[in-house]
């Protein structure tokens, strides 16, 4: 019988990088997500996973970016209000569907388990690092500028990553 474990937001981020002028990388998260895991065993061989993430969430230090990135020129947050993630293994690379922008595909991260442990309260908690590499353009993200001297604003390339920890359910 497969145990569920779900998500403890105050213990847990998910952050995303991208080279900004060729020169430079900006960072973000997200502040409101949601996961889940349905394990048969506390070594999450084989368990499945489910995401989502609500693209209003987007916070990266400046609102005025924030509102772009919510707008239809990259999340369009009003029509897609989630980003989703799905999977069916779990090991040391996880892959999965992401879904942004209403577009589909499959995607790899690194993935390291930290273990299992019971915290002062007796709840029995798990610890996962997550890392990869998305191309934005890839879900409909295509907006840019080119620049003056050569290059674009934004690259492709998006690295993700999120330290997640979830709690096992009676």
């Amino acid at each position: 019988m497969a145990t569920q474990w779900n998500l403890d937001p105050t213990h847990s981020e998910i952050t995303f990088k991208v080279k900004h002028m060729m020169i430079s990388n900006v960072k973000g998260s997200f502040t409101d997500f949601s996961a889940q895991i349905e394990a048969e065993d506390d070594t999450f061989k084989n368990a499945k996973t489910t995401a989502t993430i609500k693209t209003d969430s987007v916070f990266t230090n400046n609102t005025d970016r924030d509102n772009h990135l919510k707008s239809a020129e990259f999340f369009n947050a009003e029509q897609y209000p989630t980003i989703t993630f799905e999977s069916q293994a779990l090991s040391d690379e996880v892959t999965g569907n992401l879904t942004i922008n209403g577009i589909t595909k499959p995607v790899t991260l690194d993935v390291d388990f930290g273990g299992v442990n019971v915290d002062p309260w007796g709840n029995t908690k798990a610890g996962f690092s997550f890392e990869g590499k998305i191309s934005r353009k890839d879900f409909g993200l295509n907006w840019n500028a080119t620049l003056e001297a050569g290059g674009v604003l934004v690259s492709d390339d998006v690295k993700i990553a999120g330290e997640l920890q979830f709690v096992k359910q009676a």
